[in-house]
């Protein structure tokens, strides 16, 4: 791949890191076309250096990396520096991302001058990606009062009765089973070696047990045009969460399996790594489609559990007729739509697939469709906004994963 190289990293640049840098562009990487609705359409996010720059100069500007009293005395340096400066600032910057493989830079045709003199387009690599996720990842769990997120919780006590008579009678929650070592440990520091071991109740500690069932699950994700308009973007929060699970899964239920499609007009799979670059369409909502395709893809999965994650903000509005031509119908609750949409739902149902809905609106109409849904499946259905998103959904994911071994 053709790429553009800059001068070399001088100086300290403020002291960013290519994380810091990172999470500043978080939203510049993921744009879902928010920005401007009325742009052109293209399928991907299409970057170019231009737009990086200012991304990051914007980024520096605001202090969204910094400390306030850190970027007041940035700011103002800024303000000493000329044109020049400030632009050998953000080429040293770009070079960084590059450098370490976060971001490739190719130049878009070629002028009289020759190679390089055109539009130069800049693409997310999948080390981007997988920082972004964990980032996400770690932001949701952090929201949720945890600090880490190993598969395994370690807890130090379990709750314990004192029974009558001589001895003691230790009651553990079905999740608990008693640490040997750990015990034993803590009653010797305590006591010193000396027979028989005094146990007492603070000596106690013991690990959770669990039975990591496998689950294969398929994230419906909506990208219709309604995910970008009325004042709120939806589709970039529903985006980074999807690779936040991607991240969650890939780390910690490596059993588990995850395939993500896009529903607008039709449905298709999208690779996790392309989930970042893709943007909302002028689409109308085909969810049949898109179950049809989620069924498909669990039928290749030999798992123990099946499900589908439905992110959505709007009724169905579209079908794929039996000759190919695409049935569209955006008002109200289509008889037609609505019918052939359920009896996608009841297979579902027939084949073991839970299907659990997030919702990203409250209209009557996609209220009135997810409670016949969830009728249907007895699966569950999330009132929900783009910044509780996360938090639901993963507990949900998080909640459902893992069944105690008595």
């Amino acid at each position: 791949m053709k790429s553009i190289r800059y001068g070399r990293y001088t100086g300290e640049d403020f002291g960013l890191s290519t994380e810091d840098l990172l999470k500043a562009l978080a939203d510049f990487f993921l744009n879902s076309g928010f920005d401007n609705p009325y742009m052109r359409f293209s399928e991907f996010n299409q970057h170019t250096l231009e737009d990086l720059k200012r991304a990051l100069e914007n980024a520096i500007l605001n202090g969204e990396m910094f400390d306030p009293e850190r970027a007041e005395q940035i700011r103002k340096q800024l303000e000493n520096m000329s044109g020049e400066e400030i632009d050998q600032l953000l080429n040293r910057l770009v070079q960084k991302l590059v450098d370490e493989g976060y971001i490739n830079t190719e130049p878009q045709g070629g002028g009289p001058g020759g190679e390089g003199d055109g539009e130069v387009e800049v693409q997310i690599t999948d080390k981007s990606i997988d920082f972004l996720g964990y980032k996400t990842l770690k932001d949701l769990l952090g929201s949720l009062g945890r600090s880490s997120f190993g598969a395994h919780d370690t807890r130090d006590m379990a709750t314990g009765v004192e029974a009558s008579g001589a001895s003691k009678v230790y009651e553990f929650g079905d999740s608990m089973n008693l640490d040997v070592n750990a015990t034993l440990f803590s009653a010797l520091s305590r006591e010193g070696l000396k027979l028989p071991i005094n146990l007492e109740y603070r000596d106690l500690h013991v690990h959770q047990s669990e039975y990591q069932s496998s689950c294969a699950t398929v994230l419906m994700l909506d990208c219709s045009h309604s995910m970008i308009l009325y004042g709120e973007d939806r589709f970039t929060p529903a985006k980074k969460v999807a690779m936040a699970l991607a991240h969650l899964i890939r780390t910690q239920y490596p059993g588990d399996s995850l395939r993500c499609v896009l529903f607008h007009d039709s449905a298709e799979e999208l690779r996790i790594e392309d989930l970042a670059r893709v943007q909302v369409g002028p689409y109308y909502t085909n969810t049949r489609e898109g179950l049809i395709l989620a069924q498909r893809l669990l039928g290749q999965e030999k798992k123990d559990m099946k499900q589908i994650i439905m992110i959505t903000d709007g009724k169905p509005s579209a079908l794929t007729l039996e000759d190919g031509r695409i049935y569209k119908n955006a008002f109200g609750l289509d008889p037609l739509v609505i019918s052939r949409t359920l009896e996608e739902v009841s297979r579902c149902k027939r084949q073991g697939i839970l299907i659990n809905t997030f919702m990203l609106a409250s209209d009557y109409g996609l209220v009135n469709f997810i409670q016949k849904v969830t009728e249907l499946c007895r699966g569950k259905a999330y009132f929900t906004t783009p910044y509780t998103l996360g938090q639901y959904l993963l507990m949900d994911y998080m909640n459902r994963k893992t069944r105690t071994v008595h």
